[in-house]
């Protein structure tokens, strides 16, 4: 075992004032630097910079330069490299922005400690504790920072990754546990001696995963997409050339041929868009507090199909509440204003219950029973401060419930204390069948008014050593304790929108079936009466459990293993599952999920490693916004791919039909690198930023198969090109029977080029909702991008030393009027092949 003496450095004595304590804290921090590892810096702006210039649109732009120098053409060699250095500086900002953006996304992830502060405990980022403060930690937990223990109960911690042992170890105080180790059971509460590269973590030279890396579905299918379009275009491009100087009989002029269709053809905003939209898409989460750790989850979210929710922080506020006390000889209502003194008759029942509990108490349960006895046996001799915990049988598959073994300072037995869920009590006391009848149709009662029910035993034990088994104790039951946690206000319609998008959402509980179906039916879930018990999930081979989870929307009486088989299950019939979870035993689950979502605030660290969402607030409304998000981005995606093509169908036509036919050429290089100039914004800031379409949380999931350059996706791109381009080259026809110039010809097709792109965006912006639907809210860049756009138009039809670089005559009246007649054509004809009866996957 790996052993490090480290100093301990106390907090100066409690400040008398907040102010002071954390101007303290904020001093140390500044001193030691934050509790993180050095990890891999942003990219610098020269490694940035030599990103964007090995692109192969740049590449070719320079080769078309240099051909320019060898022509003799001066001016357009010059203005093709202002331009380069124009859209270099585009690229650069969306480069940039979107490394700002993981840059956030990580400074999210970064872990959190629950640490105490001024008297009150308060979850901050673990990258700003420092030496001196109070941690407390829980099974569960990845220790933040070197930490000198206080306080143990029961305290095993995982040190593999520091020494390579993979046994747990036991700690005691005042030992310590170190940083980047895994608490695996227990709790325990110390002061920080040690942060981030002053760790043992950071001395030895471990770092931490970095977010990120893995190439995702849609990334890969992208790549093979432009490698054969790059392949394609660059064979087309050879060809053209080749023919150009076979009819023309001048082999540079058909090189320059060949690299203008090359560059239009060339799909090189596809990388780009996919890595703005996811890594906008991520950060954009962040904002809504979803931390996403896997950007594959992003992906599927559009797709999920059933959302497995725990109940209790999830569906409900997680602020439980002692409402009723139970026994056979008394009950007593909690919370009546004014309280009254509890029954002597229940003093027991609820001594023993809060010594089951844990003094400092981690869940919601446990922290109301010990408010409860606070408030309720003040002044009393129940409360037992000065007692010793020996010994504690936690919570289990196989029992339900959990024994905590005490002495007390002035005898020599032990004393039991057990709570848990009431027929595991009752199995723990051996009862009689007709006693525990009576006890379950309380138990009953009181569950059908959504109250969750436990019971609570106590017993003594002579002398060690204690027993392996909790069932060798000689329980006596001493009544019920009934708790409610009100479900959340915001759940029935968060319920009624996933029932409305497609989605089923699950239940898991381990609460009693009837207190389960009334949260269920309050939260607005649909049953059928009948919900899926523990037991009866052991009872069931795959199969059966396949068939059972077609109808079952409340499972309860689950244990956290038992999830596991759940998501298996639901993915073995093919549906799309987002599972939350937040304890050590939900790990596997989560990972099993295709979408495993921890919870921040309560979450375990293990849960929320495993997990590819966290919700940094605990609730079920951040779990359906997320799930807009993903549909929203992948419908976005889909627009944009719609727009690439169609785009770029125009684009190649004038590149190669005036070789074949005769005609002067339409589009130099300068010209569409002018075109770039719209379309690399408009696809990676007007589409990204597109807000849901209106019906989108209407509509079912998609299917997860579904590819994003599916056929009818790409074949709705090249209809609204080729529409586009047979209206341009109507226009050149027409311009060159009105008596026009090459160079005035060409000036119109080109501003009807521009004004139709235009267009194309005002048209795809709506091409992924249904008739008659609209996007949900505005999109500030649509208006930014257009006026950018025709001023930049403007700009070089105005200015004579641009018309003339750019090879163009102001055409007469009649043509520009035709240019804006084409834009106006080309937004009808968007919308008639809207209106066409595509595939459900094209919309």
């Amino acid at each position: 075992m790996l052993v490090l003496r480290l100093p301990y450095v106390p907090m100066s004595s409690c400040p008398t004032q907040e102010d002071d304590y954390a101007a303290e804290a904020a001093a140390r921090l500044a001193a030691d630097g934050p509790n993180e590892l050095p990890a891999a810096p942003p990219l610098a702006r020269w490694r940035l910079l030599a990103d964007i210039l090995r692109e192969p649109m740049f590449l070719l732009l320079l080769a078309c330069g240099a051909i320019y120098l060898l022509l003799g053409d001066r001016q357009e060699a010059l203005m093709l490299l202002g331009f380069v250095v124009l859209v270099i500086g585009i690229s650069y900002v969306q480069r940039q922005r979107t490394e700002r953006s993981l840059c956030a996304l990580r400074d999210l992830s970064s872990p959190r400690a629950l640490v105490i502060r001024d008297g009150r405990q308060t979850r901050i980022a673990g990258r700003e504790l420092v030496r001196g403060d109070l941690v407390l930690l829980a099974e569960g937990d990845r220790v933040p920072a070197d930490i000198a223990l206080l306080t143990a109960s029961n305290l095993m911690a995982d040190e593999s990754m520091l020494t390579g042992e993979s046994v747990p170890v036991m700690k005691l105080p005042p030992g310590c546990v170190y940083a980047g180790t895994l608490i695996t059971q227990g709790t325990a509460s110390g002061s920080v001696t040690a942060t981030g590269a002053h760790s043992a973590l950071g001395r030895i030279g471990a770092s931490l995963a970095a977010l990120g890396g893995e190439l995702t579905p849609i990334q890969q299918e992208t790549r093979r997409v432009v490698r054969g379009v790059a392949i394609g275009a660059l064979t087309l491009a050879a060809a053209l050339g080749i023919a150009y100087w076979w009819l023309h009989g001048d082999a540079l002029r058909g090189l320059l041929v060949g690299l203008t269709l090359a560059m239009a053809l060339l799909p090189e905003e596809l990388p780009v868009i996919l890595t703005l939209f996811l890594g906008l898409g991520a950060w954009r989460l962040g904002r809504e507090q979803v931390l996403a750790r896997s950007i594959p989850a992003i992906e599927l979210l559009g797709a999920t199909t059933v959302l497995c929710v725990d109940k209790t922080g999830t569906l409900t506020s997680n602020r439980m509440q002692l409402r009723r006390l139970w026994s056979e000889e008394a009950a007593y209502a909690c919370g009546q204003a004014p309280e009254p003194p509890l029954p002597e008759e229940l003093h027991g029942l609820l001594e023993y219950a809060v010594l089951a509990s844990h003094r400092q108490a981690f869940d919601p349960m446990e922290a109301a029973i010990g408010a409860a006895g606070a408030r309720l046996l003040a002044n009393t001799e129940h409360l037992h401060a000065d007692w010793a915990l020996i010994d504690d049988y936690p919570l289990s598959r196989q029992m339900l419930a959990m024994s905590r073994v005490w002495r007390s300072p002035s005898r020599q037995d032990y004393v039991i204390a057990a709570k848990g869920a009431p027929e595991a009590i009752m199995d723990l006391c051996h009862l009689a069948p007709a006693h525990g009848a009576r006890i379950a149709a309380q138990v009953a009662a009181l569950a059908d008014s959504g109250m969750r029910v436990i019971g609570v035993a106590c017993a003594t034990f002579a002398a060690p050593p204690l027993p392996s088994d909790q069932h060798a104790f000689a329980f006596v039951f001493l009544g019920l304790l009934a708790l409610e946690d009100p479900v959340r206000p915001d759940v029935p319609a968060a319920v009624a929108q996933c029932r409305d998008a497609g989605m089923r959402v699950v239940m898991i509980t381990g609460d009693h079936p009837a207190t389960a179906l009334s949260i269920a039916h309050q939260a607005g879930i649909a049953t059928d009466g009948v919900p899926l018990t523990g037991d009866e999930l052991d009872g069931m081979d795959d199969a059966a459990l396949q068939a059972r989870l077609a109808g079952a929307r409340v499972c309860c009486r689950i244990a956290p293993a038992q999830k596991l088989r759940l998501v298996q299950a639901l993915r073995a019939r093919g549906d799309i599952v987002a599972m939350t979870g937040d304890g050590v035993n939900d790990a596997p689950a989560l990972k099993a999920a295709h979408i495993g979502v921890a919870m921040g605030a309560r979450g375990t660290d293990v849960a929320r490693e495993a997990a590819a969402l966290v919700l940094l607030k605990d609730d079920f409304s951040s779990l359906l916004t997320a799930v807009r998000h993903g549909r929203r981005l992948f419908a976005n995606l889909r627009k944009a791919i719609v727009f690439i093509v169609a785009v770029h169908v125009p684009i190649a036509g004038l590149s190669i039909l005036p070789v074949l036919l005769g005609w002067p050429l339409l589009l130099l290089p300068v010209h569409i690198l002018f075109l770039q100039l719209i379309i690399d914004p408009t696809c990676s800031i007007v589409f990204e930023a597109e807000p849901m379409e209106a019906g989108a949380m209407r509509q079912p999931p998609r299917q997860p198969r579904q590819r994003l350059f599916d056929g009818a996706i790409v074949l709705r791109g090249l209809l609204q090109g080729a529409g586009l381009l047979a209206m341009l080259l109507a226009l050149f026809w027409h311009a060159r029977l009105s008596g026009q110039s090459d160079e005035a010809a060409r000036a119109a097709v080109f501003i009807a080029l521009t004004l139709s792109n235009l267009a194309l965006i005002h048209a795809n912006r709506h091409a992924a909702g249904r008739d008659g639907e609209v996007p949900g809210g505005k999109n500030p860049y649509v208006g930014w991008s257009a006026a950018a756009a025709v001023s930049l138009l403007l700009v070089v039809l105005g200015v004579p030393g641009l018309r003339r670089l750019f090879a163009f005559a102001i055409p007469a009246t009649g043509p520009l009027l035709l240019c804006g007649l084409v834009a106006a054509a080309t937004l009808a004809w968007c919308a008639l092949l809207r209106r066409a009866r595509w595939p459900a996957g094209a919309r």
